[in-house]
């Protein structure tokens, strides 16, 4: 068996229908189209549903506006701060070494969990209840 060999199975292909080849063809004259109108006179617009309110207006739109100049922080919770040992220098480097922030992006620190001992955290956001929670245990917040 080769590759030029094969064939599709007995009775699994159609020959396609070729109209407006006369009467005898079967499909002569209005070729399937039915009798006038625009649907025999010409292919409808892309999108369009018979007078029915097109999808692509039915949809609604998205109201708003949206900043392009957002920037957009890689969270760290004080909670997975405590991996860390005590007295060590905690830094965006760092926390990327350890696979806890994404290559390229701002660090936030943010308040969620406790801390049990001293770290100096170096990153570029940190919120209020984070760095009461830092220097409740001993550390300090310095932002980038």
């Amino acid at each position: 068996m080769k590759l030029h060999h094969l064939r599709p199975a007995e009775g699994a292909r159609r020959d396609r229908k070729r109209v407006g080849r006369g009467k005898a063809a079967g499909q002569g004259k209005t070729a399937g189209r039915g009798t006038k109108g625009y649907l025999a006179r010409h292919t409808t617009k892309p999108g369009f549903e018979g007078g029915q309110m097109p999808l692509q207006r039915r949809v609604p739109k998205l109201k708003g506006f949206t900043n392009p100049n957002r920037v957009e922080f890689a969270v760290v919770n004080v909670e997975s701060l405590a991996t860390f040992d005590a007295g060590s220098e905690v830094t965006p480097a760092t926390l990327l070494e350890r696979g806890m922030v994404r290559k390229g992006m701002p660090v936030k620190v943010l308040g969620r969990g406790d801390l049990d001992r001293a770290l100096t955290v170096r990153a570029h956001a940190a919120s209020a209840s984070a760095r009461a929670k830092i220097e409740r245990a001993g550390g300090s917040v310095s932002i980038l």
